[in-house]
């Protein structure tokens, strides 16, 4: 099926909340829940939509990927698992990297496919942390990529 990649709209937000909800369950379990669906639609109308460009790539009517970025960071990166290795992800983070001479991000330490996926794609671990200053207080590491 063709993969169509382009900017979301804030009435397409509960699709970006629903990739979230499913990737990161399915990549971190032990931090499933810590949201509502509702909240996590409101996160997403909300403050991300406000302060992120917000990309998708559709296959069909379904969203299987999203990305939100802002300057220099990247704030969101999904894809759901049954869509991942497939290159929608790689293709999302070539829209936020255009034009840009640097990007952050942080991922969770033990999320190691996230780590991996980063790294081949030159992004530099820059700190680990404790995960003190996280909402799921979760250890994490921050990442830069430079052109």
């Amino acid at each position: 099926m063709d993969v169509e990649v382009r900017r979301l709209e804030r009435w397409e937000m509960p699709e970006a909340a629903r990739v979230h909800r499913i990737a990161f369950d399915e990549r971190l379990p032990s931090l499933s829940g810590l949201h509502t669906p509702d909240e996590d639609r409101a996160y997403f109308e909300g403050p991300v939509f406000d302060a992120c460009d917000v990309w998708g790539a559709w296959e069909g009517a379904a969203l299987s990927a999203f990305i939100a970025f802002r300057a220099g960071w990247i704030d969101q990166l999904y894809v759901l698992p049954s869509r991942q290795g497939q290159g929608l992800g790689g293709r999302l983070l070539d829209v936020a990297k255009q034009g840009r001479a640097e990007l952050r991000l942080w991922t969770f330490q033990r999320n190691l496919a996230a780590r991996a996926f980063y790294e081949a794609r030159g992004f530099m671990l820059v700190e680990l942390t404790d995960g003190a200053r996280n909402e799921e207080k979760d250890p994490d590491a921050l990442y830069r990529w430079r052109r």
